[in-house]
């Protein structure tokens, strides 16, 4: 569009101005919501629980067993190797010792040594034998923690 008259083009251009301006003062109201949806179970949004909670489990089959090879009770095993693998997994979730790998492993060998010590006696020398069991746990920890190192 050419406009002949550059007054008409003024006025055209002042009552977009004003019509626009009268647009942009009307107060504009309105809601804005925000919904997250969560749909991570506990066991996802706690790692240290998930991890104990497998380490339970796994030390209840590995108890369950040594106390029936051994003849020990079964039941008992499995509710040391509960204990032991709940202790297990609280060791590989801690913050501090993933930054120390060889003690990590070594305190990981201990703890199973221990277990598989107390499942697997019974009665007389219990202690001797459990602490025993304990020292050949960190030991191999310790040789595991030290290779893995070496191999990395």
């Amino acid at each position: 569009m050419k406009f002949k008259n550059t007054n008409a083009c003024l006025v055209l251009l002042a009552g977009f101005a004003l019509n626009s301006a009268a647009v942009l003062a009307d107060p504009v109201q309105g809601v804005v919501t925000k919904t997250a949806v969560n749909e991570k179970t506990y066991l996802q949004k706690h790692p240290v629980v998930k991890r104990t909670a497998i380490g339970a489990g796994v030390g209840a089959g590995a108890g369950a067993l040594t106390g029936l090879v051994t003849g020990k009770g079964t039941l008992r095993g499995a509710a040391i190797g509960a204990g032991t693998g709940g202790s297990v997994g609280l060791i590989k979730s801690s913050k501090t010792l993933k930054q120390h790998p060889v003690a990590s492993k070594v305190a990981e060998g201990t703890a199973i040594g221990l277990g598989l010590g107390l499942a697997s006696s019974g009665g007389h020398s219990t202690a001797k034998r459990s602490l025993g069991a304990a020292g050949i746990g960190a030991a191999l920890g310790l040789g595991a923690g030290l290779l893995e190192k070496e191999f990395k």
